[in-house]
């Protein structure tokens, strides 16, 4: 069977930890913060991106935070990036401890095999 020729859309795990900064502010300027600082430049620059935000710190003293990312291809990730970068998000309020990019099923698109890893019950 060949395998599709259109590029597989991204997903990026980007996982964070909360730096003294960041936890130094009430819940109120965080939200503030966030709405004004980070949110307007992700949507001012990128599109074919969205997001879930999952928090972790009850779990991991490593990672606090989880932000999965789904983009339409690799140049709405790269842009999405260059986005974060330029705000206080990256490395002020966060520290970025991993980014762990991929494509869903990547092996199925490749081999052109039926997707089995993926499973419900």
């Amino acid at each position: 069977m060949p395998t599709q020729e259109t590029e597989a859309p991204v997903t990026a795990f980007m996982l964070v930890k909360t730096t003294p900064e960041w936890l130094a502010m009430t819940p109120g300027e965080r939200v503030e913060a966030f709405t004004t600082q980070v949110v307007p430049a992700i949507e001012g620059q990128v599109t074919g991106v969205r997001s879930r935000f999952y928090d972790t710190e009850f779990y991991s003293a490593r990672v606090t935070d989880v932000w999965v990312w789904e983009a339409r291809d690799h140049h709405a990730y790269q842009r999405l990036v260059d986005a974060l970068r330029e705000t206080p998000f990256w490395d002020r309020y966060f520290d970025v401890v991993e980014l762990l990019v991929g494509t869903e099923n990547g092996y199925a698109r490749t081999y052109g095999v039926d997707a089995v890893a993926t499973i419900t019950t």
